[in-house]
């Protein structure tokens, strides 16, 4: 008996859109077939995708779910239902909880928690410090599907490593493979700035950011891409901020250096602007740039120079947010459940960017960039069975009170969105279906490979 045929519906791919049947069992793709030609199969499930389309399973791959140590805000539970509410299959997890995810230990201990509490699978990075060398090998064995340094401190205040450290650090993630991404700004030059502007009474939010110009994300592009080609290892820099940095890493991989990077819903629909309205609400590391680096960071997902969207979800509470002084606010807000939602309407259903080319910045890319592709990212027979379901015609507005996780402020608040998922598979279980969460916590661990050897 299979597990489930999913009929009727339009395959997306980043290379073809066609009509077909799918059918899973064990929890991968096993036959992929033109429509009808499953009936003589029969299933325990049957989802009727007719008028729909069926995309790889979206994969974020830049959450905080805040577990362990800062539950209030986010955990696994919270996090998880709203990743697969939104049409996000698997997430990876930053670093930056209580503990961080800094030894093979902790990796281990935060396996645990969210095996026995996510609905979406996910990958755990590995924190990369001042002070843990000797534990960055062990996290590898332990499965960690890479690494994030921070070169700047923000959430969390985790100093960045000196830059002895830092060039140490890479060579030893160079031999386990893995891939190490980087929170690209320079500490010196926002610390600089910070102090000036205090100095000057400037507490408003545009002093934000003022503290942190693009040269501050250029000069940690560049240290570490030349670092990068020091070590021989692989690199990604996470939520990209600015059409000066995409030029960077372009230049970059001209050289030769194995780069990838990653932007967000609010670097692509959002600029500074923004900040005169919603004020603290919109305080993001890196900050939501000026006018003109919006366009260009979507033009970039578009041409494949920009390898995935992900969306920093790090949900903070309203409280924490916000702030008439700008320093006393945190940075960050909720994004996970509405990333699909947005793409969609502004980006796909006005002749933005194709659905094809959404299937490969949102599914495949991220797969790719982390080692997980094929198992993840594609509907290819053996593939795991993740898939995402979407109306292009459903309407909707996002609400906060309608969202899933802990604390939902969104600087998208009130928008009317048009296209949506309407239905989460992970590994051929139907998690949600027509805004319903139908399915149970069954997420798993990511299996990644190495992206090279040295």
């Amino acid at each position: 008996m299979t597990e489930l045929i999913v009929r009727n519906g339009t395959l997306v791919t980043p290379r073809s859109t066609y009509a077909a049947d799918i059918a899973v069992d064990g929890g991968r793709f096993v036959e992929i077939a033109a429509p009808g030609g499953l009936q003589s199969r029969a299933a325990d499930d049957e989802y009727d995708a007719a008028g729909q389309f069926v995309l790889p399973g979206v994969i974020d791959g830049h959450v905080h779910f805040r577990e362990p140590g800062l539950e209030y805000k986010e955990d696994w539970t919270s996090g998880s239902r709203a990743a697969v509410m939104g049409g996000v299959t698997t997430v990876l997890e930053m670093p930056n909880t209580l503990p961080t995810t800094s030894t093979a230990e902790l990796v281990a201990h935060k396996r645990r928690l969210a095996e026995s509490k996510a609905y979406c699978d996910f990958g755990l990075f590995g924190l990369v410090a001042q002070d843990n060398l000797q534990h960055l090998v062990p996290m590898a064995e332990a499965g960690v599907v890479g690494y994030k340094c921070f070169l700047g401190e923000t959430t969390g205040h985790i100093p960045p490593p000196d830059d002895g450290t830092l060039l140490e650090a890479m060579r030893a993630v160079s031999s386990t493979g893995l891939r190490m991404g980087f929170h690209a700004e320079n500490n010196a030059i926002m610390q600089h700035h910070i102090r000036q502007l205090k100095a000057a009474g400037r507490h408003d939010p545009m002093a934000h950011l003022d503290s942190r110009p693009v040269a501050a994300e250029l000069e940690a592009i560049q240290r570490a891409a030349l670092f990068a080609r020091l070590s021989g290892i692989p690199i990604h820099i996470f939520h990209l901020s600015s059409r000066q940095g995409l030029a960077t890493v372009d230049e970059w991989r001209l050289k030769g250096i194995d780069v990838t990077c990653e932007t967000t819903p609010h670097y692509c629909f959002l600029t500074s602007e923004f900040m005169h309205t919603l004020g603290s609400l919109l305080r993001m590391n890196p900050p939501v740039r000026e006018p003109g680096h919006a366009d260009a960071l979507l033009r970039g997902l578009v041409e494949g120079r920009i390898d995935a969207i992900a969306t920093d979800h790090s949900p903070h509470t309203l409280q924490e947010k916000l702030n008439d002084d700008i320093w006393q606010a945190t940075s960050g807000f909720a994004g996970v459940e509405t990333s699909v939602r947005l793409f969609l309407t502004y980006a796909v259903n006005v002749g933005r960017m194709r659905l094809q080319d959404y299937a490969r910045v949102a599914s495949e890319g991220p797969a790719r960039t982390w080692g997980l592709y094929p198992r993840k990212g594609a509907i290819e027979v053996g593939s795991d069975a993740d898939l995402t379901i979407v109306d292009l015609e459903r309407q909707g507005v996002i609400e906060a009170a309608r969202l899933h996780g802990k604390n939902n402020h969104t600087p998208f608040e009130g928008r009317r969105t048009t296209g949506q998922a309407v239905a989460t598979i992970v590994r051929g279980h139907i998690v949600m279906r027509d805004g319903q969460l139908v399915g149970a916590a069954r997420g798993r661990m990511v299996e990644r490979q190495a992206l090279h050897t040295t």
